[in-house]
Formats: C-alpha cells, sequence, structure tokens
C-alpha cells in the first residue's frame, strides 16, 4: 500500500489491477525437529490466486461494502487495503490514516493489558501517546471493560476482545475504516451501539469500508459495494443495485439446488401428525407462481397459489378444505378454510384439486411449513390433517427486505409534520381467515 497526496481528493481508497497470489503447500514442516531430520526435497506446493485484476475507487466519505461468497476475496482485499498483505500484482493507494478490526484480537498482544494495547494500536496507527491519553477514557467506556481494563488480553473472552479492538477502531479518530464481519460476534447491546457509533462516523465524513454477509445491513447503511466472486469483480455500483445482482443469482443457485434435492426425493419432510379417517385425503400440495407454474420457492408481495389435491374412497357432501402456515418454530400463522371465506363444496367424489390464492404473499424470506386438512362440514370430523407436511421457500425480492415475519402492505400517507397524517392498513388477510384451521 502507498499513500499520495496526487490523488483526487474525492478518492479515499484506489485499487488498481491488484492481484493476490498464495502459496498452498502440500507437505509443510510443522516443526524445528522436523525441518531438520526429515530428509530434504523441495516442498511442493500449488498456487492459489485469491484476487485477479481487481480495480476500483472508493469515494471518500461513503460507507462501502464488499460482498460475495464465502473464499471470495473479501477479506482478502480489506488486508491489502490494511497494508497486512502485499499485492502479488498492481497497486493501492489511500489519501488518510486506516484503522481497521479485521480478526479477533488482530494487532493485541496476549500478555499487556487492555489499557497498554490501546497505547500499542494507537501508536500503530501514528497517533501521540498525548492523543491516545485524550481517546483513553473515550475508549474504555464504549467498550464496558472498565474492570477489565488492566487485566492481560489473554484472559479475555471473544466478545471482550470485539469490544475492545472495535473500540480501539472507532475512537482513534480514523480517516478510513475497515472492518470485517467481526461485530456480528458482540452481543446484541454492544452491536447496536456499534451500529448507532457507525452512522455517527458516516456523519462525520469517515470513509467506512466493510465486509458483510447481512445484504439488508448492506442495503440500508451502504452508498456503494462491489459483488466479488472467485478474487474477481462481478459487478461494482450502488449498495442497493449491486446486493440485488448479487440475490438474484443467490436465488437462481437456491432453485436449482431445490429442484435437485426434488428430484432426488430429499424435500420430502418428516410429518409432526397426520390423523383422519381417510375418505377423503390430501394427497399432495403444490405452489404455482402468478403464470400458474409450479414452483418450489416464492416471493413477497407477489401473486402464489396453494394448489391441494386430493382423493375420495366414497361421495362426500359438503367437505371443508384448510391450509395452516407455520414458521420453522412452529408459531402458527394464519389458517384460512373454505367455510370461513364461504364457500360450499358441495358433493365430492374421486380425485382433484382446489385452490387458495394469495394475490400478494405477505411472509418475508425464511422458510415456512404448510399444513393441508379435510374435515366435515361440522369441522369436527376430520378426514385427513396433514401437520406441516410442505415446505415453502419465501426469497428475498428486490429492495431492501421488511423487518419481522409478516409484510402488512400497509400505506402511509400524508406530508412529515402536515396538519393530519393518515395510515391505511391493507390486512395481508381477511377477518375470517386469521381464524384457526379446523384441527
Amino acid at each position: 500500500m502507498s499513500f499520495a497526496d496526487s490523488r483526487s481528493p474525492e478518492v479515499a481508497l484506489s485499487v488498481e489491477g491488484v492481484s493476490k497470489r498464495f502459496r498452498l503447500y502440500a507437505d509443510r514442516k510443522t516443526s524445528l525437529k522436523e525441518a531438520f531430520t526429515v530428509r530434504r526435497r523441495r516442498d511442493r506446493y500449488k498456487e492459489f490466486w485469491a484476487l485477479r485484476d481487481v480495480s476500483l475507487d472508493i469515494p471518500r466519505g461513503s460507507t462501502y461494502a464488499l460482498i460475495g461468497h464465502n473464499g471470495s476475496g473479501k477479506s482478502t482485499l480489506l488486508k491489502l487495503m490494511a497494508g497486512i498483505h502485499r499485492p502479488t500484482t498492481g497497486s493501492i493507494v489511500s489519501t488518510g490514516r486506516i484503522s481497521a478490526l479485521l480478526e479477533l484480537g488482530a494487532g493485541f498482544h496476549p500478555e499487556l493489558s487492555g489499557r497498554d494495547n490501546i497505547y500499542l494500536n494507537g501508536s500503530i496507527l501514528g497517533m501521540t501517546r498525548r492523543q491516545i491519553d485524550v481517546a483513553l477514557e473515550r475508549i474504555v467506556d464504549f467498550s464496558g471493560l472498565q474492570d477489565f481494563i488492566d487485566t492481560p488480553v489473554k484472559v479475555y473472552s471473544s466478545g471482550m476482545y470485539v469490544r475492545l479492538g472495535f473500540s480501539i477502531a472507532i475512537n482513534l479518530d480514523p480517516e478510513i475504516l475497515l472492518i470485517d464481519e467481526i461485530i456480528a460476534v458482540g452481543d446484541e447491546e454492544f452491536q447496536r451501539r456499534c451500529f448507532d457509533h457507525l452512522y455517527t462516523l458516516r456523519r462525520r465524513g469517515v470513509t467506512i469500508v466493510f465486509v458483510s454477509h447481512s445484504l439488508p445491513l448492506v442495503q440500508t447503511l451502504c452508498d456503494r459495494a462491489v459483488w466479488l466472486d472467485h478474487g474477481r469483480i462481478m459487478r461494482e455500483g450502488s449498495a442497493l443495485e449491486i446486493a440485488d445482482a448479487y440475490l438474484a443469482q443467490v436465488n437462481a443457485a437456491e432453485r436449482s439446488r431445490l429442484h435437485d434435492d426434488e428430484a432426488d426425493g430429499d424435500l420430502e419432510l418428516a410429518e409432526v401428525g397426520r390423523r383422519g379417517t381417510q375418505e377423503a385425503s390430501v394427497t399432495g400440495v403444490e405452489f404455482l407462481d402468478d403464470a400458474g407454474r409450479p414452483t418450489l420457492v416464492a416471493t413477497p408481495g407477489l401473486p402464489l397459489t396453494i394448489r391441494l389435491h386430493y382423493r375420495t374412497s366414497e361421495a362426500i357432501d359438503d367437505p371443508v378444505f384448510g391450509v395452516g402456515f407455520h414458521t420453522e418454530a412452529g408459531v402458527h400463522l394464519s389458517g384460512p378454510n373454505t367455510k370461513l371465506a364461504g364457500r360450499h363444496i358441495g358433493r365430492l367424489c374421486g380425485a382433484g384439486y382446489i385452490d387458495y390464492r394469495l394475490d400478494r404473499l405477505p411472509f418475508n424470506p425464511g422458510q415456512y411449513l404448510v399444513s393441508a386438512a379435510i374435515v366435515d362440514d361440522g369441522m369436527l370430523h376430520v378426514f385427513d390433517y396433514r401437520d406441516r407436511a410442505f415446505a415453502l421457500h419465501v426469497q428475498p425480492g428486490r429492495g431492501s427486505p421488511p423487518q419481522g415475519l409478516l409484510d402488512l402492505a400497509g400505506k402511509w400517507s400524508g406530508p412529515a409534520g402536515g396538519p393530519a397524517l393518515a395510515v391505511e392498513q391493507t390486512p395481508a388477510t381477511t377477518p375470517g381467515e386469521r381464524s384457526e384451521m379446523a384441527g
């Protein structure tokens, strides 16, 4: 890494034609004794290119994300920016003081206390002792380690490491802050404080570059992003655009996997329970997209049809069909049925199907379990009840996903601060559909 004042003041980090090669040794010696006693021969290794011809400019004052699958080169690129590794080819130019939090305990001396490590890290960043003195109390308060600050860090837990490392990184007045997804190790309260402080740093104009697998975080926190795949840049641009493109590829890969699993019979679920007298039985459940095509995955906000296939062994008058939706944790979300909807089936005989259509799927991304049932008109006698026997996969759509389990599809109206605000809420289901399914 190099520093240059000739760079555009609008660019904090400039990466030009960077490639990084590592040697992977097949038979590396693990001890000094082995190095002297084992017969000398040329070490065997193969070359691995973690990055290939990567070029990008990170604007000053922006929050920039590196996304991609595990092993795509994100962390390697971050370490090159921090100066931990040197590029095999190409150059990285920065115009500001860099502070980095890349690995648990990176830069800590295990025998030194937390206080001494604060001074050690500050001096590495080029700060004077007086500057560190000014920041010391702020660092200790933010970390919440007042009772342990004079204890050697070798006895710290992983959470304490993260607290101290992050507190040092953000409180020593960085101009460029590099963060690997290490914050996730901290507890919930500390993570919230970290993100609150990151927003404060953004407002102060600090350039933040971080690796993350959380696409909602990338979409809400970042201005721009780059998508890496096997060490090469796939796309670079606005955070929303890049997250959507990456998500589309992940969704396509999951669809392919699910179809392969279906072909191999690996999607069959162990039913929680099946009961009933079987005069009428549910022989299967299909999920259909808006074009009526069978699908294994659904998207929030788009139409979805749940098709129940049935077979009867004798004629049945006015049966009631129902479906139930559960989370993987067993939370019952809804249980609509034909009787509550005012739909009378009449006499049923033989085989066929019945559809339940959702004009817009209210479920947020995740996996849901679907139950299916056929009962008599009095909803007392159960012909067939297949409890949580079918899996519905809901993939993220475009844009930042809503929070929680359900998208209520409410609408905001009225200018903020105006004389009146009206809120229209479109229920995800009708009042009758919110009732429990029979059985």
